[in-house]
């Protein structure tokens, strides 16, 4: 499959998951389909739609805000972004648009200040933010799952994965769907002798981010094939193989019409696209689902450094999703227009509190106590001409 046709099959998956989707562009939005649990053993999740944390507003609204505000970046958070800016609108009347295209696309974005905020999967390195026009806030917005999504005729979902055999997969060491290493972790599971196709992001990507930094973590193979662990995770690597995709949404496409291939998505993307997914083995030796329940104890036992920005792949938790990862709002710290800075207050104070009671409802999940209080501290440090905004 050649990068053009790659590219415009994102382009069409793109356009097709947008509708319906209000003020967010290229999101996988829908209901998601009920991918039983059929295959996933025996695990705590259920319904998950109802957990909604009812957190006070952070503060009083801010008078004078802007109308109107933009923001572009990750797509992992896109469909729930979505949701939040189209509930939003209609509470506050206030238009929030947002262009999904991707983490990296957010940072460029951020650095050259044609967007009010940015959001990226992974947090801005010190040599981004260096490029940027001042201090950058990162802030936590959502818990999210990367899952390995594949497409194999007569085989539901399920599979059971190790990080050493995804980084064996993506260094293209493990070649066919009935190699030893998957055959032995899936008993009972009649596994093709047909060729992974590897699928992966071709643009720079907070996702991307997230699942490098598990194999970075868990496959010395994935390591040693990209050079060392200073190049084997980030938004953007060099592939030792595989095809690419633009957006989770090109991914998306291209493994739901590739039969053998393997990819990664965001949950939510493989949940509305009807795209099987499997399970993930964590630090405890167990084989996980990704959702709501097992993403929340990612976090569990998690230090947060002061700007918030840590990796939350393989937590600690023995019931904890590996591949989990949040969304980092990426807003100026040192506003200059203060109708802006209280549209952004405004907004981003409403996401952290009524807007996580929506969050369980597109399979993300909301952020646990600590962490939100820690996120509204980042929010609150938001300033018009060095004076604060909110006490």
């Amino acid at each position: 499959m050649t990068r053009r046709t790659l590219t415009a099959l994102g382009v069409v998956v793109g356009l097709a998951l947008a509708a319906g989707c209000g003020s967010t562009s290229n999101v996988g939005g829908g209901q998601p389909s009920a991918q039983s649990s059929a295959g996933f053993g025996s695990q705590i999740c259920g319904d998950q739609a109802s957990t909604k944390p009812g957190y006070p507003a952070p503060f009083a609204p801010v008078a004078g805000g802007v109308k109107s505000l933009s923001g572009a970046g990750s797509t992992f958070v896109a469909p729930m972004m979505s949701d939040w800016t189209k509930t939003y609108s209609q509470q506050s009347q206030v238009q929030v648009s947002y262009q999904s295209i991707g983490s990296g696309g957010g940072v460029a974005q951020v650095q050259a200040a044609t967007v009010d905020f940015g959001a990226s999967d992974t947090g801005m390195s010190a040599a981004e933010i260096a490029k940027a026009k001042g201090p950058v806030l990162q802030i936590p917005l959502l818990l999210g799952a990367v899952v390995p999504a594949y497409h194999l005729n007569g085989v539901g979902p399920g599979v059971k994965f190790t990080g050493d055999v995804l980084g064996k997969i993506y260094t293209g060491q493990i070649k066919t769907w009935n190699d030893p290493a998957l055959v032995t972790l899936n008993p009972g599971v009649t596994l093709p002798s047909e060729p992974i196709a590897v699928v992966h992001r071709s643009d720079g990507s907070g996702t991307t981010g997230i699942w490098t930094d598990y194999l970075t973590k868990e496959s010395p193979d994935w390591v040693q094939a990209l050079g060392g662990t200073s190049r084997s995770v980030g938004k953007d690597v060099a592939w030792p193989t595989g095809i690419g995709g633009k957006g989770n949404e090109g991914v998306s496409g291209v493994v739901n019409q590739t039969e053998g291939a393997l990819g990664y998505l965001e949950l939510q993307y493989a949940l509305a696209q009807n795209t099987t997914y499997g399970q993930v083995q964590n630090k405890a030796g167990k084989f996980i689902q990704p959702c709501v329940a097992t993403v929340t104890k990612a976090v569990n036992g998690v230090a947060f450094p002061a700007n918030l920005n840590t990796s939350l792949t393989d937590g600690t938790d023995p019931d904890a999703y590996p591949i989990t990862g949040t969304t980092y709002a990426l807003i100026y710290q040192g506003q200059t227009d203060s109708a802006k800075a209280a549209g952004l207050t405004n907004f981003f104070g409403w996401v952290l509190s009524s807007g996580q009671d929506l969050n369980a409802s597109l399979n993300y999940a909301p952020l646990g106590p600590q962490l939100q209080q820690l996120s509204v501290a980042q929010l609150k440090k938001i300033t018009v001409n060095g004076n604060p905004l909110v006490p």
